[in-house]
């Protein structure tokens, strides 16, 4: 079959994202390694660490896309380098709405995509948590 290939500790880099709240749980916000960039799920939360928009999903969405773009910024990509997303909402309805934020953010550019509607998250009152890979620059 197929031969495993052990990860390089050397060439794989946890970030820690300053400008954004702690993490909720034991995870990196970010991982980069063999080129690409990971970035873990990202909540609509403020620099406290509060929910942001309360009920208002765009709110929400708009916050979410901020806390990404901070935290792409920080590995020197820009929302043009994400190649995957997956976007985790608590209702399917509010597709629509998370869309348009989402086509005011990326403009032309559209990355591979992933939608599910989900029970729940992490933080009370949230609707939405997006991940997204990105190719590093250089």
């Amino acid at each position: 079959c197929c031969a495993m290939t052990k990860i390089d500790p050397a060439i794989r880099t946890e970030h820690r994202i300053e400008a954004l709240s702690k993490p909720t749980a034991h995870y990196a916000e970010a991982v980069s390694y063999g080129g690409l960039y990971y970035v873990a799920g990202v909540l609509p939360l403020d620099r406290d660490g509060g929910l942001f928009g309360g009920d208002d999903i765009t709110a929400q969405a708009e916050q979410v896309f901020r806390n990404i773009g901070v935290t792409l910024e920080h590995a020197g990509c820009r929302f043009a380098d994400v190649l995957k997303m997956t976007v985790f909402l608590t209702s399917i309805g509010d597709r629509a709405k998370v869309d348009a934020v989402r086509r005011a953010v990326f403009g032309q550019t559209k990355p591979a995509a992933t939608l599910v509607e989900i029970t729940g998250l992490a933080v009370a009152g949230a609707k939405i948590e997006i991940e997204v890979t990105a190719a590093l620059r250089g």
